[in-house]
């Protein structure tokens, strides 16, 4: 059985982005996206709704293109080309990319039957999209990144869960620049721990 895992970047107090969707306080520096890299690299799919998925698809395809970008970052634009993506969206007509598929909805019975395939661990991305998951019950690892700043107001990450979910802390690990990645798996999960970061 397959994992689907949400990696996201949080601030200390709980929120995923700040007012008017602000992200300048992620701390992403070249450990960090090196690691990220090396994480998504191993992932089967790319979980992801419109807003994301269009963000995403304006910068990666070309980010190794330009030599002013650091080496993470145009590492990065081989991982997004190569690996598959099912992007959710009511409205989205069509993608530019052959590799990715678009959902109308999410269907918990047909996500339940892609975890089921023989593959690598999937990656759900973008917290409306995140919180449909969890409200399904889909979701069955975390990786939290939490970044050394408390933001006050924003949009939090997690709001009112349907039923009480019980995780088991996996790993830490602390990076340089302060963020620290909090690893927590269902306790239901049939999968094994992870290594400690």
């Amino acid at each position: 059985m397959r994992s689907i895992i949400l990696s996201m970047s949080v601030s200390l107090d709980g929120y995923f982005e700040g007012p008017g969707g602000d992200l300048g306080w992620h701390l992403i520096d070249d450990e960090l996206h090196t690691h990220l890299n090396e994480e998504m690299r191993r992932m089967g799919a790319f979980l992801m709704g419109r807003v994301d998925y269009e963000l995403m698809s304006g910068v990666w395809p070309t980010a190794d293109t330009d030599p002013a970008n650091p080496a993470p970052m145009r590492e990065f634009a081989a991982i997004w080309r190569e690996t598959p993506k099912i992007v959710f969206s009511r409205t989205l007509e069509r993608t530019d990319e052959e590799n990715a598929e678009i959902r109308r909805e999410v269907d918990p019975e047909e996500i339940r039957a892609l975890k089921a395939r023989p593959g690598p661990d999937m990656t759900v991305g973008g917290a409306l999209l995140a919180e449909s998951f969890r409200r399904h019950d889909l979701i069955d690892e975390y990786h939290l990144y939490v970044h050394p700043v408390l933001l006050g107001r924003g949009r939090l990450l997690f709001g009112p869960e349907p039923a009480e979910s019980p995780l088991r802390l996996v790993s830490t690990r602390t990076f340089g620049n302060g963020v620290v990645l909090l690893h927590h798996r269902r306790t239901d999960s049939a999968s094994a721990g992870g290594a400690a970061g």
